[in-house]
């Protein structure tokens, strides 16, 4: 596996650990944090996906946009552009005020970024 390819997926382990840490602590979660590096981890796991199979991308945290250039390698992951939609929000949204998360959207963004980080490190030959 290529050297930068390892940093994209140990980033985004980093973004998951957060994102856990934060949901599980029962003095003042941060559930806008679980929401963010929620979605930085699927972030990070298609960059780290799209730079293993040599395909460009652009600076961007649109999951959608992201999964567009992935479709040629991963077809199947079509299925998720809801769930990517909605991920993607959470990369601005919560960051600023106005809006705050909840402990439901925010174990919702954690449950969507688990599972699709599951199939990410299956298409890299990675254990769960």
């Amino acid at each position: 596996m290529n050297p930068l390819t390892e940093e994209w997926i140990l980033k985004a382990e980093r973004d998951r650990a957060t994102a856990e840490r934060e949901l599980r602590v029962s003095s003042e979660p941060n559930f806008d944090a679980v929401c963010f590096h929620s979605q930085q981890c699927v972030e990070k796991y298609f960059k780290a996906l799209l730079h293993e199979a040599r395909i460009a991308f652009p600076k961007t945290h649109d999951l959608p946009t992201l999964l567009d250039l992935l479709l040629p390698i991963e077809p199947s992951w079509r299925q998720f552009r809801g769930d990517l939609q909605e991920l993607t929000s959470f990369a601005i949204a919560y960051r600023y005020p106005g809006l705050m998360a909840n402990r439901k959207v925010a174990r919702k963004a954690f449950a969507d970024c688990k599972r699709i980080r599951r199939i990410c490190r299956r298409s890299l030959g990675l254990a769960k």
